[in-house]
């Protein structure tokens, strides 16, 4: 059973406003590999080197293809009892804003109502030139035929809908955090090691504006040092034990 305290469960309780930050752990527990995890093709190449605007206006096919390949592991995969349990927390709170790391989609499968999408999202893919969504067959189809995938209405390259190495955040989905941040009463880190920026900045602020702040993972992490309380245990075992506290509290 993790082990968390009386005074979050209460806080959670009596909160107007909760928000959640998540990383990639939580999605872990559900099977998907790390952005670095070596898989079988596509281990020789970095990252880092394909994740960038450089990378995929010189060889945009190889780029699609590894985007590709990351967006079917995501739709083999499912929302684990840490997703469910964050979305089920919505019934016993005013308000739950998750703000993800993540580009999964798993927050939104498993019936999260508000997600902020910090770097995009793999699911999705847009026109490089008209910004037109894409559909993902159209990069299937395109890959499958040896070629680059194109828009069919301006012929422009396709790529994710993804933050890539060097580019800004989704400006607004960093004001939807910052705003949901400086609301929340009780704030917790889920499944991130908290060291990136600026998602690293919301607990920390959360708490500078009087909002509880705990944190979930089995680590120690960035803010250890600054968060109220910290719960040493994967997402997927605190989350449903403390959804579970907070919906005895709340309907006791």
């Amino acid at each position: 059973m993790p082990d968390f305290s009386d005074t979050l469960v209460d806080r959670l309780a009596g909160a107007d406003a909760v928000a959640v930050l998540t990383g990639a752990g939580i999605s872990a527990e559900s099977g998907i590999p790390t952005f670095r995890d070596p898989d079988g093709l596509w281990e020789k190449f970095d990252p880092q080197e394909l994740a960038n605007v450089e990378a995929f206006l010189d060889n945009p096919e190889l780029v699609q293809g590894w985007y590709r390949h990351r967006r079917q592991l995501v739709e083999e995969a499912e929302p684990n009892a840490g997703h469910r349990a964050l979305a089920e927390l919505e019934a016993h709170v005013s308000e739950l804003s998750v703000i993800t790391q993540n580009v999964d989609d798993l927050h939104n499968r498993a019936g999260s109502g508000t997600v902020i999408e910090l770097h995009g999202n793999i699911t999705r893919n847009y026109c490089m030139d008209c910004d037109r969504p894409a559909e993902p067959e159209t990069v299937d189809a395109a890959i499958q035929d040896g070629r680059p995938a194109r828009c069919p209405e301006c012929d422009g390259l396709i790529r994710p809908d993804v933050v890539w190495f060097g580019e800004m955040l989704p400006p607004d989905a960093v004001e939807r955090a910052d705003a949901a941040t400086s609301r929340a009463d009780v704030f917790l880190s889920v499944g991130t090691s908290a060291v990136v920026y600026p998602a690293a900045q919301f607990p920390v602020e959360a708490r500078a504006g009087g909002a509880y702040v705990a944190e979930i993972n089995p680590d120690t992490t960035g803010i250890t040092d600054e968060v109220d309380e910290s719960i040493r245990a994967p997402a997927g075992e605190a989350l449903p034990a403390l959804r579970d506290a907070v919906s005895a509290r709340t309907t006791g």
